[in-house]
């Protein structure tokens, strides 16, 4: 059973407060309520108009975004929404009555940018995809995510790298971008307006550990492997410094290891980075660079690993 979390986010309409949750709430589509009886299709709003100072609702979806009346301040009440959203999240209840929401076609848009990589190439949504990195070599790994086996469904699709907003694609080389792009990118865009699934729950459990990149990785994988000061230290800078830009080019890269003893770090290479001809070089000297500087005398090398 899902264990939902809900993060406090503010924006900047001081009026209006976002609380994140770490899973989807609603599949493509975002919902917007005046007052309880609009949200007569939204079990979660309707019980949230009940508190005296909420004026508006909107559910996206990973998150509630409410907008309050001005006779409360939001340090005053915003722990008490987060809880009784996540109270009620746990207990199993309905975001959204699909079967009194009519369903509706979403407005969806995607481009293609080239990667460092020749064989990769990034398509962007306007729509968030996923709340996990996750990447799938084949068919048979993705055997839980629905996008990813219609995607394999093409024969020049090689590998399938989802992270965030974007799809990175590896295909096969004996085909051309210039081909196949367009026709990705149309069947994407079809694929998202109809709301369908992008990815099951069952996806993130079946994937390695190593492979998973979560909203707060960093806290994760301490917490799971118990890491040492100078790991955690590296995890710090590679999620700082590191990973927003080879996210940009629709990669990822994620910590493996740190040996004290060696003072090597082992990096793993993901999406567009992996198999790149210039990335293993550029990335490790980059980060190998970087982490002697920053971390003087604990960092020997660095070794990336292509996922």
């Amino acid at each position: 059973m899902k264990k939902y979390t809900i993060k406090v986010v503010p924006t900047s309409h001081e009026g209006i407060m976002k609380f994140e949750a770490n899973y989807f709430l609603t599949q493509h589509i975002s919902y917007e309520f005046e007052n309880i009886e609009e949200a007569k299709i939204s079990p979660l709003a309707q019980q949230l108009f009940h508190l005296p100072f909420v004026k508006q609702i909107f559910i996206a979806q990973n998150f509630v975004a409410i907008n309050k009346y001005d006779i409360v301040q939001w340090a005053d009440v915003q722990r008490e929404v987060a809880e009784q959203i996540e109270a009620y999240l746990n207990e199993g209840k309905p975001v959204i009555n699909l079967v009194e929401s009519t369903p509706k076609k979403v407005p969806v848009t995607v481009y293609a940018e080239s990667t460092p990589n020749p064989a990769v190439q990034k398509f962007v949504a306007n729509k968030k995809l996923v709340l996990q990195t996750l990447e799938f070599k084949n068919i048979d790994e993705a055997i839980n995510a629905p996008l990813p086996t219609a995607l394999f469904n093409f024969p020049f699709v090689k590998e399938v790298f989802l992270d965030d907003n974007y799809v990175s694609i590896t295909k096969y080389d004996r085909v051309e971008w210039n081909d196949i792009s367009n026709e990705i990118r149309e069947f994407l865009r079809d694929y998202l307006e109809q709301g369908k699934e992008v990815v099951k729950e069952e996806s993130f459990k079946s994937q390695p550990s190593e492979t998973l990149n979560t909203v707060n990785s960093t806290s994760t994988n301490i917490a799971n492997e118990n890491l040492d000061e100078v790991s955690m230290q590296i995890i710090s800078i590679i999620d700082e410094y590191v990973k927003p830009a080879v996210a940009s080019d629709g990669g990822n890269i994620q910590f493996q290891k740190y040996d004290a003893v060696t003072q090597k770090v082992e990096v793993i290479l993901q999406g567009a980075c992996s198999g790149c001809p210039s990335s293993t070089f550029t990335l490790k000297n980059g980060i190998e660079n970087m982490l002697k500087e920053m971390l003087p005398g604990k960092i020997a090398s660095v070794e990336a690993i292509n996922g």
